[in-house]
């Protein structure tokens, strides 16, 4: 489950790519944060979890009812196939296959109301977050700000007086509340420059 979340609130990537240009042309201030810690000690963090796991708990149900309901009509037709007429043979047949487009139609559906109630949950914690790296960006008088919590493994090693992760984590924490106590509608995801997010589908 934590790899789940962690994979949906991974989208706080931010980019060094033309740091060193901006630098160069403006001398500009550079900063960087760690975001799995941010993740980590986000407000509404814990809520978004246990909110994503309760529904993906229940998208499974319902994709293995169907699934086994598929396998009983499969076991069945296997079992009586040789006693049936060619005509009721293949009206067996028939109820199958639309009965397994059924179940991928279903699990398809499935798959896009994860991803859907997912985006919706997160979008509040990542816009939160966002908003505030962009205040500390502001006020310090950043040029740019990178992610040195990335796996693509941009950061090799940095200045640690850079670091002002633990500068965003209490800004989150004053701010108080749960990020995702009110989530917003449905709909595209407000993500950090650079960022992309890619949303898990159903497990079954």
């Amino acid at each position: 489950m934590r790899s789940l979340v962690n994979a949906a609130l991974g989208a706080l990537a931010f980019t060094i790519i033309a740091a060193g240009t901006a630098v160069a042309q403006g001398g500009g201030k550079i900063a960087y944060v760690n975001s799995q810690e941010i993740i980590a000690a986000a407000p509404g963090r814990a809520e978004a979890e246990a909110q994503i796991q309760k529904d993906m708990n229940s998208y499974r149900e319902q994709v293995q009812k169907m699934g086994d309901s598929l396998n009983t009509l499969i076991a069945s037709y296997t079992k009586s196939e040789s006693t049936l007429s060619e005509a009721a043979r293949t009206a067996k047949q028939k109820e199958i296959q639309d009965k397994e487009r059924e179940y991928q139609q279903r699990v398809q559906g499935l798959e896009q109301k994860a991803q859907q109630r997912q985006a919706e949950l997160i979008r509040p914690i990542m816009e939160k977050i966002n908003t505030i790296i962009e205040k500390v960006r502001s006020e310090d008088g950043y040029a740019m700000v990178f992610d040195a919590g990335n796996q693509s493994g941009v950061v090799v090693a940095a200045d640690s007086t850079l670091d002002i992760t633990d500068k965003v984590i209490a800004r989150l924490k004053a701010s108080g509340g749960s990020a995702s106590s009110t989530p917003a509608k449905t709909g595209p995801t407000s993500q950090p420059t650079g960022a992309t997010r890619k949303n898990p589908p159903v497990e079954r």
